[in-house]
């Protein structure tokens, strides 16, 4: 089995089928351009390619790994296909360097940690094996998790717990970290697992899946500033897109959803008195929703791809300029 065969076999896109139907009435287009913001390994950009003959996408991953392997999958595609390093809220800057009419046809996000993140024992993702306590999406830059753990105080790290895990047990799991390190240096995603599992109370260790779930999370969420990214990338995207362009986004968490559901909503809005008789059509709202609520993925879906479990998609059609609501 060739690199390319095993790469595609390593991840499975969730609701692919779904995304590409919200997409496809900006997308089968002569020269239309999709700009997948979260790469990974390829697989909805393939997808999208296979489909839609005459389209090219531009691939966006901060993680090399990730435009090495996909890179490869995606040779057969030649010049349809090109990959750029960097975070996805500089998607406008991206698609005014690389498409020739300075705004795309189509965006795409599939938000959270990657099945290629997560497979990688040694990027310190996953809670399931012992493995450096890394986290970070592009392992070249930035603070790991373990520096994270090292520097933050116990106030400062029971704060990111309780806001990007929700994690009710915060406090009590931030005090035990703190203790630990002071004993010996927290380098092992082991030693968190452990920390975790000794600071809940037994009883609600019980449900809920594995304990350790939303310490990993938050940390994770923590150390590649995700929903701050996320927050740029939002209108950074809608200014990028045509009118009739097309924006979708999978989200896996609630913080995730809430901000999309946020900025989809207020750019689908009438700002105007509700009395007023007329409306003028500079303040039509920019956006259309295209989903009413969020697509969830079926039970088959679910049972064949456990990672679908969480998804909500949603997505909007630019029918005006877009301007960000007051």
């Amino acid at each position: 089995m060739d690199d390319t065969r095993a790469t595609s076999q390593r991840h499975t896109p969730v609701l692919l089928d779904e995304c590409l139907d919200m997409l496809a009435p900006a997308l089968d287009a002569p020269s239309a351009l999709l700009v997948d913001c979260t790469l990974g390994m390829g697989g909805h950009t393939e997808a999208a390619l296979r489909r839609f003959p005459r389209l090219s996408v531009i691939g966006i991953d901060r993680d090399p790994q990730a435009i090495a392997l996909a890179s490869e999958r995606l040779l057969p595609f030649g010049e349809r296909f090109r990959a750029v390093h960097t975070t996805y809220d500089r998607v406008d800057e991206v698609v005014a360097r690389h498409s020739p009419s300075g705004l795309a046809d189509g965006i795409l996000m599939d938000l959270g940690v990657s099945s290629l993140q997560l497979d990688e024992a040694d990027r310190g993702f996953s809670y399931a094996a012992d493995a450096p306590l890394d986290m970070r999406m592009d392992p070249t830059k930035g603070p790991s998790a373990a520096d994270l753990l090292a520097s933050a105080t116990e106030a400062e790290i029971a704060k990111i717990l309780r806001v990007y895990g929700e994690e009710r047990f915060a406090s009590r799991i931030a005090r035990r970290i703190v203790r630990k390190r002071e004993e010996a240096p927290l380098e092992r995603t082991g030693q968190l697992v452990d920390i975790v599992r000794d600071a809940i109370p037994a009883p609600a260790r019980r449900t809920g899946g594995n304990p350790s779930k939303r310490t990993f999370q938050a940390l994770r969420v923590a150390v590649n500033d995700e929903l701050r990214i996320l927050e740029r990338a939002l209108p950074a995207a809608l200014s990028s897109l045509r009118i009739g362009g097309r924006l979708v986004i999978e989200s896996y968490q609630s913080l995730e959803d809430r901000l999309v559901k946020e900025a989809f909503r207020a750019g689908s809005t009438l700002d105007v008195p509700v009395d007023l008789p007329i409306i003028p059509e500079s303040e039509e709202p920019p956006l259309k929703l295209l989903t009413r609520g969020a697509v969830l993925a079926n039970e088959e879906e679910r049972a064949r791809n456990p990672r679908s479990a969480s998804v909500r998609l949603r997505g909007v059609e630019l029918v005006r300029d877009w301007k960000e609501p007051s």
